[in-house]
């Protein structure tokens, strides 16, 4: 997330907010990367932290707009933008509506003021950065009456969330006045930035009808001047303030701590206060972080009726007086000097208050925003891409591309990672990856012939395979460095299941370089170690693999038996975990969860376990329930969901792999089952990728082959990896077979309808005609040579 105000080292008010609200937000959660976009006086350098990474100079409106392009171009989730009207150029500073306007990322703005009465300047500002905003918070709901009132915006876009603080123990005064060398004062304090409308005169007028009875009273002033009153006019009002103490006669009892202090310095002075008074002189005053600060010390408040004190000094929190009125604060603060339970009552009263705002509590709050907003956030006008039904006759499926796969790809193999679509290299190859991509290729092979790049990419994917196998060990490397290093031990179980499934697929056909060949005696090699293991997503991925080989060598008795094996593990788990309510293999849904209901059926359907075919349909049916949105359209089991027992299915982060699973299983079962209902389910989860899905838009690029790494809450993930590129692209070859397997089994009903009813001897059709019909049709079925056919 990004914020936007002004920030330390800056000396102002909003500066602190911004953050103390950054460092909140952080401390608040680990997997949290915020940083600022600071706001700058021009001609002014400040020493940022490695934590503001860009300027706006308020001035100069090209700033705003490249500020804009620039947290798009970063991929910012939130923007958090703080708002006064004082910091930004233009009349009523309406510069950054250049920067607002410009955000591809939802904008939350936390509103510092909130004027009732503002002039048309301020009310134009005010409307467009309203309807630019996703949510607007405020820190009183005196502020959320006005935004209603005078502005019309509708409640469920206000959040009240009040104004941090830090966590400081509730401490007696005479403790830290001490430490301070002010042991034997009466310490009455304000502090903040000096400037004229905070009305420290008339505090100052309030004394001497106070020192004749409280000779060792001080009144502290801490706090430098603000710059921008030190650069136009020095130190005028400073000396103003000197002159009316000398005046009045009180200057021994007025002290200035003229400078900028750290926030446990100011902290340290604001402990020793035993009143702490806020002077001031209008009502229109929506937020005071001094106030605040005040409070969670547990300070007794004496203050003028302003529209945020009188919120926060409620419940006799503090105490109220008429603006301007020296001697009702003088009489306020003798109450509380002379009545000790008062003075005890109020100050524990305003320190329980507080502790609602320290700022753990306060990120909490902001949290729920950013989260409803993100949630709440969806593409108002519809980018599906196009797509037909599976029936024959209707227009092509998305072309497929393997630009990005080659891109991701080198002469070692693919890489499973990219910022952006840049391969990132320092995460090096995976044999997941790599076996999908030769499983991908070599599916994609029996659709099309593969094209030159395609076929040096697959023999690429079958080296890395071959190099990842350990005879010695009977186990498989996973992990490899960029420098072609292995980076475990040898051992990964998820892995060693994808390389058989990708052995058997490219052992089922024939190849002229003999692929097939190496594929089958390296997979007879490989398979005996899935008796070791004790994943069920291994024994699913292993049972896909040799149902492959098996179509081409239906004798093989130790595959047969091992598949027996595997299926009859799988269906035992299912049968160990499976409740009225709880339809599954396991206590938890995880990563790849229609693979589990796809071996089922698949091993359950050609060897005539009716069992175990009829588990495996019904825990599909289960989960494609689970993932349906109430809208009708796939919603992928989420990560959220990951790794918690028997949990609802939680809708994000949602992964391409749990979609390209879904339509693989789903055209299993319409196979096995001739239910058209399985390849409307198929297609549905298709159309995920295509933007039929919660956010609206696709997750596709379909003119390079490239596949973004899922669906946040509200955006796309940027990145654009192999595991996800892999699963559209297994994904729609499957779904390509499908429709063209369509195609030619209905040309061939009409052959057999016509020739049966002219009696004809049938004979056989010519090769090119049988392209994707099943296997276990003859071929003396189809065509007898008359001229119907």
């Amino acid at each position: 997330m990004a914020l936007i105000g002004t920030c330390v080292p800056r000396q102002c008010g909003i500066a602190t907010f911004t953050d103390d609200l950054q460092q909140a937000l952080i401390h608040a959660d680990a997997s949290v990367s915020a940083f600022t976009v600071a706001m700058t006086d021009n001609k002014i350098v400040y020493d940022y932290s490695d934590q503001v990474p860009f300027e706006i100079h308020h001035a100069d409106p090209a700033s705003y707009q490249e500020a804009a392009d620039f947290l798009n171009v970063a991929d910012i989730e939130i923007v958090s933008l703080q708002h006064e009207f004082g910091i930004f150029g233009g009349e009523a500073g309406e510069h950054v509506l250049g920067l607002v306007g410009g955000l591809n990322a939802p904008l939350v703005t936390t509103l510092h003021t909130v004027l009732a009465s503002p002039n048309p300047a301020q009310r134009r500002v005010m409307d467009e950065l309203i309807e630019s905003s996703a949510r607007l918070i405020v820190m009183a709901d005196k502020g959320r009456q006005i935004l209603q009132d005078v502005y019309g915006v509708p409640p469920d876009k206000i959040a009240v969330i009040p104004h941090g603080v830090p966590d400081r123990p509730f401490l007696d005064p005479a403790m830290a006045k001490h430490d301070l060398d002010l042991a034997d004062r009466t310490l009455l304090m304000t502090f903040g930035l000096l400037g004229p409308g905070k009305g420290i005169e008339t505090a100052i007028r309030a004394l001497p009808a106070l020192v004749g009875d409280n000779p060792k009273l001080l009144y502290m002033i801490v706090g430098a001047t603000h710059p921008n009153l030190v650069r136009d006019e020095g130190e005028r009002y400073r000396e103003s303030l000197t002159a009316l103490a000398d005046e009045l006669g009180v200057s021994d009892h007025v002290r200035f701590v003229d400078r900028y202090l750290t926030l446990d310095q100011l902290l340290d002075y604001l402990a020793a206060c035993d009143i702490y008074l806020s002077p001031y002189p209008n009502e229109a005053q929506i937020a005071s972080g001094t106030l605040a600060y005040a409070i969670a010390l547990g300070k007794a408040v004496v203050s003028t009726p302003f529209w945020y004190a009188q919120e926060l000094l409620a419940d006799d929190c503090g105490l109220l007086v008429p603006f301007g009125q020296a001697e009702g604060f003088a009489t306020a603060i003798r109450r509380l000097i002379k009545d000790d339970t008062l003075r005890s009552e109020v100050r524990t009263n305003a320190y329980a208050r507080g502790r609602a705002m320290i700022w753990s509590r306060v990120a909490e709050q902001y949290f729920t925003v950013f989260a409803e907003v993100r949630l709440e956030r969806r593409a108002t006008n519809t980018t599906v891409i196009p797509f037909p039904s599976l029936e024959p006759g209707n227009s092509p499926l998305p072309p497929i591309s393997t630009n990005h796969l080659a891109a991701l790809t080198d002469s070692v193999g693919l890489m499973q990672h990219t910022k952006f679509a840049v391969p990132d290299r320092r995460h090096g190859y995976c044999l997941d990856d790599n076996a999908r991509a030769l499983l991908v290729l070599t599916e994609l092979a029996a659709v099309r012939p593969l094209t030159g790049q395609e076929d040096q990419l697959l023999l690429i994917y079958a080296a890395f395979v071959e190099n990842a196998w350990r005879p010695e060990t009977k186990k498989v490397h996973n992990f490899m460095s960029f420098d072609r290093c292995w980076v475990e031990s040898a051992g990964a179980g998820d892995a060693l299941g994808r390389t058989i499934w990708a052995l058997g697929a490219v052992a089922r056909h024939k190849n002229a370089r003999s692929l097939d060949g190496w594929a089958a005696a390296r997979m007879l090699e490989i398979t005996p170690s899935l008796m070791e293991s004790a994943s069920p997503r291994e024994w699913a991925y292993g049972l896909l693999g040799i149902s492959k080989l098996l179509r081409r060598f239906p004798g093989h008795r130790n595959l047969e038996q091992l598949r027996g094996e595997l299926s009859n593990r799988l269906f035992q788990r299912w049968s160990d975990a499976a409740a009225p309510d709880w339809f599954w293999f396991e206590d938890r849904l995880g990563y790849d969860n229609a693979r589990l209901c796809e071996a089922l059926i698949e091993s359950g359907h050609d060897t005539g376990n009716q069992s175990h075919l009829d588990a495996g349909l019904d825990t599909l049916r289960w989960l494609m329930t689970l993932q349906t949105a109430e809208a009708g359209h796939f919603r992928p089991i989420g990560t959220e969901t990951f790794g918690s027992d028997r949990r609802h299915p939680q809708p994000f982060d949602q992964q391409p792999l749990e979609a390209c699973a879904a339509v693989s299983a789903c055209l299993t079962a319409a196979r096995v089952t001739s239910d058209v209902r399985w390849k409307r389910e198929a297609r549905r989860a298709f159309n995920w990728f295509l933007g039929a899905n919660d956010l609206g838009i696709p997750v596709v690029d379909v003119k390079r082959g490239a596949c973004f790494d899922g669906l946040h809450p509200d955006r796309r993930n940027a990145n654009q990896g192999a595991e996800s590129t892999l699963a559209y692209l297994s994904a729609l070859t499957a779904i390509l077979s499908t429709a063209e397997q369509d195609a030619s089994l209905s040309k061939a009903a009409r052959v057999v309808e016509l020739c049966t009813a002219g009696n004809k001897p049938l004979r056989r059709v010519p090769n090119a005609f049988r392209t994707g019909l099943p296997e276990d049709r003859p071929e003396s079925q189809l065509s007898c040579g008359c001229p119907n056919s």
